[in-house]
């Protein structure tokens, strides 16, 4: 299937739905937790789903409605090997394979799409030194042992949710555990998310900087009500937008507050140039001069595809660096973008760690491939409002993996 957007600049306002990774955290601490609790939410992605179909498996009890999301934490470790159905979601993969191991229990994880193909080692590993036995089968991954407490270290250059799974897991041991991070972390602040959840679920743990002491056999204790936060990876693309609009775009639900990686758009954007006014829930952001500029990707790796379509019209030279790893995402991004933007008329190669952007007055059109990618379908986005000509987007359902509603609130907004 394929849609095809219009060209030119958008106006006007979106409410982002909630962030997917915030939620998934808050679904798994209340999995593990004493006692039912409820959480607020806008919109379901199919990553949430995932983590939800997975914590149903472990004997949690999940009900949703509306905007409501009911969890009743598992009563007892599964005593029969299951299945779990890990969908294209990393996070679920990476959080969940520990905490098999802390359950004892034997399960398949499930991987579809390209997450079979997406780096799992050196948490494999690690989990294996500490009791458990993980073998892959095509595509599914089989484990089973009791995880033991002990001295953890991992490497922090390969994925944050190799860390964020860890954090989750070594609670829940029989003794006290050290966690240490080998190396500089990327995506930090979305182990700060995962501290943040902790701390809210009463979990006790010390942090000097690159170790963690984390004491034995606690138990999650949430809030019975919970509100989640506005996801900045969904509001990138509008905001995004708004620099190519010079009536703007307002984007609602966010916080000025949230610890999200992606809440640094707001300074890239002004760097390049875009007039951005912030409050404590909304941002506006309105087109002025845009000139090129050049950021790490380390820490905002899903900030990548929609800001190469904003630098791929913005006067000069445009450099992203420390973004090799996006090869391994749901699609290769280095790769997809250049295809992309290239079919558009856009003035861009790949490097070795990233990508080299010169800024051409505006892109032209024509049909692009998201490479079943949702971070590559909404940079189309953004691209065609800067496109002299139509774009057809194929494979355009893939937004629904973290943003199910993205074509209808990009739809809303007027031209």
């Amino acid at each position: 299937m394929s849609i095809t957007l219009l060209p030119g600049p958008r106006r006007g306002t979106v409410r982002v739905p909630s962030s997917k990774s915030h939620i998934q955290r808050l679904l798994l601490a209340a999995a593990l937790g004493n006692k039912a609790v409820t959480i607020h939410c806008r919109g379901v992605s199919r990553d949430v789903s995932s983590m939800m179909s997975c914590l149903s498996a472990l004997g949690a009890e999940i009900t949703s409605q509306k905007d409501l999301i009911r969890i009743v934490p598992i009563p007892n470790t599964p005593c029969d090997p299951i299945t779990l159905s890990c969908g294209e979601s990393g996070a679920v993969l990476r959080f969940l394979l520990p905490i098999t191991g802390a359950l004892g229990t034997e399960a398949f994880l499930e991987r579809d799409g390209r997450l079979s193909k997406r780096p799992i080692a050196p948490l494999d590993a690690v989990l294996r030194k500490h009791g458990m036995e993980i073998w892959a089968e095509e595509k599914r991954l089989h484990c089973k042992g009791k995880l033991l407490a002990g001295k953890y270290e991992i490497r922090g250059n390969i994925s944050s949710q190799y860390i964020s799974g860890l954090l989750f897991t070594l609670p829940l041991l029989n003794g006290n555990s050290s966690l240490t991070i080998m190396g500089e972390s990327v995506s930090r602040p979305y182990i700060a998310m995962t501290e943040d959840v902790l701390r809210m679920a009463k979990i006790h743990f010390q942090k000097a900087s690159q170790r963690y002491t984390i004491w034995g056999g606690q138990q999650f204790s949430l809030p019975e009500q919970m509100d989640t936060e506005g996801d900045w990876s969904g509001a990138a693309a509008f905001l995004c937008m708004g620099a190519l609009s010079p009536e703007g775009i307002r984007v609602e639900g966010l916080s000025a507050g949230s610890c999200q990686a992606d809440r640094a758009l707001t300074d890239i954007l002004r760097r390049f140039g875009a007039e951005v006014l912030e409050t404590d829930t909304a941002v506006v952001v309105r087109r002025k001069t845009l000139r090129g500029c050049s950021f790490d990707a380390s820490q905002t790796p899903d900030l990548v595809p929609v800001l190469t379509s904003l630098a791929a019209v913005s006067e000069g030279k445009s450099y992203i660096y420390h973004a090799a790893r996006l090869r391994d995402k749901e699609s290769n991004r280095l790769e997809s973008m250049v295809s992309m933007l290239r079919t558009l008329g856009a003035d861009i190669s790949e490097t070795s760690d990233g990508l080299a952007i010169s800024g051409v007055e505006h892109l032209t059109g024509g049909e692009v491939d998201s490479s079943g990618d949702h971070r590559i379908a909404m940079a189309a986005a953004v691209a065609a409002c800067a496109c002299k000509q139509p774009v057809t987007v194929r494979s355009e359902s893939c937004v629904d993996k973290s943003y199910p509603a993205f074509w209808e609130d990009f739809t809303w907004l007027s031209m």
